[in-house]
């Protein structure tokens, strides 16, 4: 007997696996479980993916759902794993508790370097392991090192091709190679989606800004982001956008619509805001946005790739400077959607649907972004990032890198040797201080 265990945190994940096995991207089982797993920080007043409208068409998919969160209770899915020595009793446990026996297992996870998906594969020490990607940090370095024991039973990397063209960089020290979910079956799966919601008011071709929550990341400050929303609205407006729908993070606090309202209101915008958690795509396929707006969302790619509609960034080039520390995984989604995709205050580039960059200086790009972020992981990289960043190091560019950090790897664009002590000098620090605070009173 062979039992298929397939683990989603969100309802995006959840569609991603359905088009693979509607694709026959898993072989055959005898049983197949969806163990959902809520990862929000109070999942207690957070809706699971089973709970998102929508989930009902996935769900046939999988003879049975079972709670990750119900099986470790009281603890917190991003905070747990088994420790090395009760690894054989839990696994003893689950096989009791979901009634799998002596069953083969294999498993197929999401964001295999981090808990819950790596406790998972840790317990199941024997499972082969797929690994699925929902978002952009696939193209990306492998966020932490993970152990052999696990990393060596990862068969394949399965994908949405989000960037056509681009190969994702995720797990290629195992040499685990990359495989396509059909963008035609994503897109099916999706298409079922469509009537969740009923709630979702009926607007054509508005405008559509996307909410993130990025300062529960602690990326930006809630005012910081707040003003993030305001200019994705005026930039809106001021490309000549008078309906304009704003889809809030499902976690975000009510007073950020409300603020963005009374901005409405004085720019002369009618504003919806949906309330209901549903996903992007399938506002695209109800309302046909003339625009879709965003920070640095996996969705505006799934707007462009998948429903050729028009897309904007902003704020892109100064999460980039924010980011710390430079190894932080939202590195690598930050720079695809800022080199790709155009700025929303640039209307003719926007218009003209004009992409920053082709794919090919792209995947030179992130390269040599990956190996600046895990040179321990991808050592083979270092050539490939000299001759890049000796050749495309300008102006622009240099938003992706950080001096320090290309010093510390000795690194074209790096602090010459004789002033290399700088940095670490304390009188010089405070030096620069004080002219920096002379230089603010003057202009004051």
């Amino acid at each position: 007997m062979t039992t298929q265990i397939f683990m989603a945190s969100t309802l995006y994940g959840a569609a991603t696996l359905a088009a693979a096995l509607d694709s026959d991207g898993f072989g055959p089982a005898d049983r197949r479980i969806l163990l959902v797993s809520n990862n929000a920080a109070t999942p207690e007043t957070t809706p699971g993916v089973d709970e998102m409208p929508g989930f009902e068409q996935v769900r046939g998919r999988f003879d049975e759902v079972i709670s990750w969160n119900e099986t470790i209770s009281p603890f917190h899915p991003g905070g747990w794993a088994p420790r090395p020595d009760d690894v054989p009793l839990w696994e003893r446990h689950l096989r009791l508790a979901w009634n799998l026996g002596d069953d083969d297992v294999e498993l197929a996870v999401e964001s295999i370097q981090v808990n819950p998906a790596l406790g998972v594969a840790q317990i199941f020490l024997g499972a082969p392991v797929t690994v699925y990607a929902d978002g952009l940090m696939s193209y990306g370095p492998t966020r932490n090192k993970i152990d052999p024991l696990v990393g060596t039973r990862v068969t394949r990397l399965l994908h949405l091709d989000l960037v056509p063209g681009l190969t994702p960089l995720l797990l290629t020290e195992f040499g685990v190679e990359p495989e396509i979910v059909p963008t035609d079956a994503f897109v099916k799966v999706l298409a079922q989606l469509v009537d969740t919601g009923d709630e979702l008011p009926a607007i054509d071709e508005p405008a559509l800004l996307l909410g993130q929550y990025l300062s529960a990341l602690g990326i930006l400050t809630a005012e910081e982001e707040e003003d993030l929303h305001v200019r994705m609205l005026k930039g809106a407006v001021e490309l000549g956008h008078t309906r304009v729908v704003f889809k809030p993070h499902p976690t975000a606090p009510a007073r950020w619509s409300r603020l963005l309202e009374r901005e409405a209101e004085k720019l002369g915008a009618d504003l919806t805001v949906v309330d209901t958690p549903v996903l992007a795509e399938v506002l695209y396929q109800r309302m046909r946005p003339a625009l879709v707006v965003g920070c640095f969302s996996t969705a505006l790619l799934t707007a462009s790739a998948l429903y050729d509609l028009p897309v904007a960034r902003v704020g892109t080039a100064s999460l980039l400077d924010r980011l710390t520390p430079y190894e932080n995984s939202n590195r690598v989604p930050v720079t695809i959607v800022d080199a790709l995709l155009p700025e929303l205050s640039d209307g003719a580039a926007v218009k003209a649907r004009r992409p920053g960059i082709d794919v090919a200086d792209l995947a030179a790009l992130l390269r040599a972004v990956g190996f600046a972020m895990q040179p321990k992981i991808y050592p083979r990289l270092r050539s490939e990032a000299e001759r890049y960043l000796a050749t495309h190091l300008k102006q622009h560019t240099w938003r992706y890198f950080k001096r320090r950090r290309l010093t510390s790897l000795a690194l074209p664009g790096a602090v010459p040797v004789q002033l290399a002590f700088i940095p670490r000098n304390a009188t010089v620090r405070r030096v620069a201080r004080t002219a920096r605070a002379l230089r603010r009173g003057a202009k004051r």
